[in-house]
């Protein structure tokens, strides 16, 4: 893997969102988080529907993140 790619990938981890879609995700930090969406975000009930627009992320793909940390299958880099 080039410097590159490991930059922009490495220690990605896969992380379920309750309502079923898969994301790669990095934790930099307690406060970063990486997300690389593997689908189209349509594909999302909170960033699909007509509420994107207000929302600033998913809710729902944020609580899964932080009980993927909790439950240690998502370590954060920064300790």
């Amino acid at each position: 893997m080039s410097e590159r790619d490991e930059f922009l990938v490495g220690g990605m981890r896969p992380v379920r969102c309750d309502c079923g879609n898969q994301v790669l995700v990095k934790k930099n930090s307690p406060q970063h988080t990486s997300v690389q969406w593997l689908c189209d975000t349509s594909s999302c009930p909170e960033l699909g529907g007509p509420r994107s627009a207000f929302l600033p992320g998913c809710l729902r793909l944020r609580d899964s993140i932080e009980k993927a940390v909790r439950d240690g299958t998502l370590e954060v880099a920064d300790g």
